[in-house]
């Protein structure tokens, strides 16, 4: 495959990843306005967000199959269009029922494009010939950060959230627009029904543990997410303003082993980096729960997201790579699974710490994170079966490119 045309693939996919983050923080900064603006009350909002989180399973679990009948561009590029395009409508809903119908669109086109660009990241990374697989969920990181950062610019400005939307829904479109005009084309799979060479129930069952392993791993985001500042706060005595200093150490290791991630791989392979992701996020975790001080809790956050930084990817990509010719329904199947993690984690921690209090509650995400590393060695299990990659055509032929 030419260089070029695989050097521009990875930028598009690259910006593909970085939109889908940047609508997201765009999105959960604009929040409090959308509540205000309608006059909704806690228990009302999460009905917006429960249609939001149902569209995204849907999006997830049933359109993003469509990328192995099409293709990962096909889907790829009408759903980044349309996650700039369907931003636009929850900030100009005027009642709960049309925040929930706007929300449910984007939700479904949100997680559409999740599986889309993560398949198509699959195809780029195998056509590069290295493992690039983080620096793209890396990407993801700084594009919610640089959203909610933009966010909270226009809330400081006293702007309204349709504003914000609409702006920021423009950028999207222009980095779909360039996104369409680089992006590795991907052929459609012309038999999607033939089969792997292995029983249908056997892959089925390794598929669904791996969207454990990475229900277990969002569940840890979602703890950090939801958890960090009420833990630093109410457990550690902290101040309010300190409180925050656990998730930005959270996401910033995050992002940074994120960075790192692609070079880890290379020099020691996925399973060990699972495995040692897994142990380095549990032992941080439980510091902060054991030393029970302000700088042992932020850094313990922090060896969390450092952690928990390289695990998805490569789960998703032994996923997609398991049958390159179905790789949009075995992601369909790890990342809505894994979905469920992040949305019902932080009130199973909440249930949880009503019983038995915060910090015995945050012991969960603590020996989630352990089976995640003594599970490690099921991404060997995934490994592609002889001839699976030549089946998927010419983009599958592993070290094709080799440059990173």
């Amino acid at each position: 495959m030419e260089l070029t045309a695989v050097r521009r693939g990875r930028v598009a996919t690259s910006l593909a990843f970085l939109l889908f983050g940047a609508a997201l923080g765009t999105w959960t900064a604009r929040i409090p306005a959308v509540k205000q603006r309608l006059g909704l009350g806690d228990g009302r909002l999460s009905v917006a967000l429960l249609a939001f989180a149902a569209g995204c399973i849907v999006g997830m679990a049933v359109l993003g199959r469509l990328t192995d009948r099409f293709g990962s561009t096909r889907v790829l590029v009408p759903a980044a269009l349309l996650e700039g395009l369907l931003l636009v409508p929850p900030g100009l809903a005027r009642n709960l029922a049309t925040l929930a119908a706007a929300l449910f669109l984007f939700g479904a086109v949100h997680g559409t494009l999740n599986i889309a660009m993560n398949a198509n990241a699959i195809e780029v990374q195998r056509a590069w010939g290295s493992p690039i697989m983080s620096s793209f969920h890396a990407i993801y990181s700084i594009g919610g950060f640089l959203g909610a950062i933009t966010g909270g610019a226009f809330a400081a400005a006293d702007a309204g959230a349709a504003v914000t939307f609409l702006v920021v829904g423009a950028v999207v479109l222009a980095l779909a627009g360039w996104t369409a005009a680089w992006v590795l084309r991907a052929p459609a799979v012309r038999d999607a029904a033939v089969a792997a060479p292995e029983a249908g129930g056997r892959r089925s069952s390794l598929l669904m543990f791996l969207g454990f392993l990475v229900l277990c791993t969002l569940v840890g985001e979602g703890a950090a997410a939801d958890w960090s500042a009420v833990h630093l706060r109410d457990e550690l005595g902290t101040s309010a303003g300190a409180a925050a200093y656990g998730y930005a150490a959270f996401a910033i290791m995050m992002t940074a082993g994120r960075l790192a991630g692609d070079r880890l791989v290379r020099a020691w392979g996925p399973v060990t980096v699972v495995r040692a992701g897994g142990t380095v996020a549990a032992a941080g975790l439980a510091l902060a729960l054991l030393i029970a001080s302000p700088a042992a809790g932020i850094a313990g956050w922090g060896l969390l997201g450092a952690g928990l930084s390289g695990i998805a990817p490569q789960v998703y990509s032994a996923a997609g790579n398991r049958d390159p010719r179905r790789a949009g329904r075995a992601l369909s199947t790890v990342v809505s699974i894994g979905y469920l993690g992040f949305l019902l984690g932080p009130i199973v921690i909440g249930a949880a710490a009503t019983v038995a209090g915060l910090t015995a509650a945050l012991w969960i995400p603590v020996a989630l994170a352990l089976v995640v590393a003594a599970s490690a060695t099921a991404l060997r299990l995934a490994a592609p079966p002889p001839g699976a990659a030549g089946a998927a055509g010419e983009a599958a032929a592993p070290g094709e490119l080799r440059t990173g």
